[in-house]
């Protein structure tokens, strides 16, 4: 999505952000949105990581089923 922007693109969004939320309001809004950036990121790593640990534990249980059967 963001990769069609093209620098021209975001100097001009930048600009309007400039002109819009002022020079003092700008870096607080950029540290928000790192800050939401960061916990994005960290809650997709902690859900991917849970999914990862139950399928391990599918498959140990399927090789102690195999191993029964046997």
């Amino acid at each position: 999505m963001l990769s069609n922007i093209g620098v021209p693109g975001l100097i001009l969004i930048l600009i309007l952000a400039l002109i819009i939320f002022g020079p003092k309001k700008l870096p607080e809004i950029g540290r928000a949105f790192g800050q939401t950036l960061r916990e994005f990121k960290k809650s997709t790593r902690d859900l991917t990581s849970d999914v990862i640990d139950e399928v391990e534990e599918v498959k140990k249980e399927v090789k102690e089923v195999k191993e029964v059967t046997k």
